[in-house]
């Protein structure tokens, strides 16, 4: 008599179950039915634990300065592009005495209301599949190179001394050891330089914003910009072509992000929530609440300088003080990736 046989086992690979039910995949990971049993995401990472980061300077030859740097899948090239702005040039401002800008444009908004610093971001580079080539520039796109904006004009990290270009009709005499000419001609900003910085996205799989700041300042800790003075016969600026009399672009503090995401489930009483640190993009596009911090440590005591939250209230006043404590420890780390990278030249 022949013996009934067992019907196969269905099973799926792991694959499979995330695109047929994501949500309850990632929640079976954030929540074990074994007692005791660790936490583990799907990508294997704790809830608390961040993506392993990677940075090269210098990987442009054309660029006054450059970085490649990746978490994960994650990856962007940004350079930095130096040029000249003539003061002339620059509109609804006053000039005394030939071309020299002075205006009441000074200090730290300088930057800002002149436009010194442009960034670009480029998703449409097949990237992720949701970025093809040749499509225009996507609402994140555009939308991340507004926050790196905001935030290199409100953390106040590059001297605005650093983009003028001064002319000291003084300065002339001296070397020519003549007398003739204005001795009481002061010195003049005659020109800035404005730096483009473009941020290429080779992949991305989640949290965007942390790689494309972190790029955008190993870029500026590597730029190095040309020895520039003006010409009078030709009233133009002119730029040493050497090397060796460029100056390094000097930055105020150093300011780095740290990005998280709240899963969760369920509603009033029975609603569970999980923090994670670095989400991807399997976990980002599950998650309903965003919180991005950005700290600096390189002084004394540990300056916020920015704080964004949307997209609900699982995360309270308690739980941000946590996360300050978690971003204090990447920044540590993306501190000794950048200088690592920069010394290593």
């Amino acid at each position: 008599m022949a013996s009934a046989s067992n019907p196969p086992v269905l099973s799926f690979p792991r694959q499979t179950f995330a695109k047929l039910s994501p949500a309850p995949f990632l929640h079976a990971h954030l929540k074990p039915t074994t007692k005791g049993a660790p936490i583990s995401r799907p990508n294997g990472r704790a809830p608390n634990s961040f993506r392993t980061a990677t940075a090269h300077t210098s990987s442009l030859s054309h660029a006054s300065g450059s970085a490649v740097v990746r978490t994960g899948d994650t990856a962007c090239v940004c350079g930095v592009r130096g040029e000249i702005l003539l003061a002339r040039d620059v509109p609804g401002q006053r000039f005394e005495g030939g071309n020299g800008l002075r205006g009441p444009t000074t200090g730290a908004d300088e930057i800002a209301e002149l436009g010194l610093v442009v960034p670009n971001i480029e998703l449409s580079t097949g990237c992720s599949p949701a970025h093809i080539p040749g499509q225009p520039p996507s609402t994140l796109a555009q939308s991340l190179s507004q926050r790196i904006l905001k935030l290199l004009q409100s953390s106040k990290l590059i001297d605005p001394a650093d983009l003028r270009i001064w002319h000291d009709p003084r300065a002339i005499l001296q070397a020519m050891d003549t007398e003739d000419g204005d001795e009481d001609a002061q010195p003049e900003v005659k020109a800035f330089w404005v730096l483009y910085i473009d941020i290429l996205f080779i992949s991305l799989d989640g949290n965007p914003f942390d790689v494309a700041w972190a790029a955008v300042l190993a870029s500026l800790s590597d730029t190095h910009l040309p020895r520039a003075h003006w010409d009078i016969d030709n009233e133009m600026v002119v730029c040493s072509p050497s090397k060796d009399f460029a100056h390094k672009l000097r930055l105020d503090g150093f300011p780095l992000p740290a990005s998280f995401a709240v899963f969760s489930t369920g509603r009033g009483a029975s609603k569970e929530a999980w923090v994670l640190a670095d989400p991807d993009d399997f976990e980002e596009g599950l998650c309903t609440e965003e919180i991005s911090l950005v700290v600096d440590c390189s002084g004394k005591e540990t300056r916020i300088l920015r704080i964004e939250k949307s997209g609900g209230g699982a995360v309270g006043i308690e739980e941000i003080r946590a996360l300050v404590a978690l971003a204090e420890g990447r920044w540590q780390e993306w501190k000794d990736i950048i200088h690592k990278a920069s010394s290593s030249l």
